[in-house]
């Protein structure tokens, strides 16, 4: 990910993360087997707050237990995992999170996933859509000087095909008290497909599961993921069914969307508008039991 790690990286400093400084959080990157893993100092060339890179030894192909070793190098009472590095984050995301951990000492805080792109990039990889594509859409945004307008070229993805209003199947940029990550006993290895199969989905799952836990929803922030010849994302042929077997092996059924109500936590801000547009409509169409507080 020598293309999109320093994307992530840069829509996670404090250059562009409002209302936070270096001071208030730090950054662990854990590599996972690249034949040229990234170096400290050119990470912190994005001006985030890297504290350490950790590489993985003999890496296997599901980013579970480099995912541990992240989640045991933190130090923050609030901890936060990106899975894939590849994707970028809205510049509220680290200040809203902040203000949602407030609501309760058990609180699990997720935002909508989005691909960069016309559409879901298995689809629009089918008709073109590449890094040099999405470099020129990019540099066409000029999202460093608005990272507000990564919302107005991407659209939702398929973990939240419900919209904002409604249970996420996957959260992309999920965070936890560091109590919450000790009782799921962090992301479970035995998840061992290519990218984790539904490694990401379960650790989800069973976070909104826990006893008397809150589920946050931040409304309008999220990921952006950015196209890199991802497993599940690039692939232009079905990969659930192997990934839905290995997930049967492991925990004896079909896996489902966790069945809570979240709450909608945040402003409104006009880039994202036509998404909670689209997810007013696809709420109307059957969703119910979804707390929105609007702040």
């Amino acid at each position: 990910m020598a293309r999109e790690l320093p994307r992530t990286l840069r829509s996670l400093s404090p250059d562009l993360q409002l209302g936070v400084t270096s001071d208030d959080y730090e950054i662990i990157v854990v590599d996972n087997g690249s034949k040229s893993p990234p170096s400290l100092e050119d990470l912190r060339a994005t001006g985030a707050p890297v504290r350490e890179v950790q590489t993985v030894a003999d890496a296997p192909q599901s980013p579970a237990h480099a995912a541990n070793i992240g989640l045991e190098a933190c130090r923050g009472k609030l901890v936060g995992m990106f899975l894939d590095g590849a994707r970028m984050a809205s510049s509220g995301m680290l200040r809203q999170t902040v203000l949602a951990a407030k609501l309760s000492e058990r609180v699990v805080i997720s935002s909508v996933g989005y691909h960069l792109g016309p559409t879901l990039q298995n689809t629009s990889v089918t008709g073109g859509y590449n890094q040099d594509v999405e470099d020129a859409l990019l540099e066409s945004a000029n999202w460093e000087e608005n990272p507000s307008r990564l919302f107005q070229i991407s659209v939702m993805a398929a973990s939240a095909e419900g919209g904002c209003f409604a249970s996420m199947s996957e959260s992309h940029a999920l965070f936890m008290p560091r109590e919450l990550w000790s009782e799921l006993d962090g992301y479970d290895e035995r998840f061992v497909s290519p990218g984790g199969g539904l490694v990401n989905l379960d650790v989800y799952a069973r976070s909104c599961e826990l006893p008397g836990t809150l589920v946050v929803t931040l409304l309008s922030e999220g990921t952006f993921h950015q196209i890199h010849d991802g497993i599940a994302s690039s692939a232009t042929a079905p990969v659930g069914t192997e990934f839905h077997r290995e997930y049967i092996e492991i925990r004896g059924k079909r896996f489902s969307r966790p069945n809570v109500a979240p709450l909608v936590l945040g402003h409104v801000s006009r880039e994202v508008l036509p998404h909670i547009e689209q997810s007013c409509q696809l709420a109307q169409k059957g969703i119910s039991h979804v707390q929105t507080l609007w702040g």
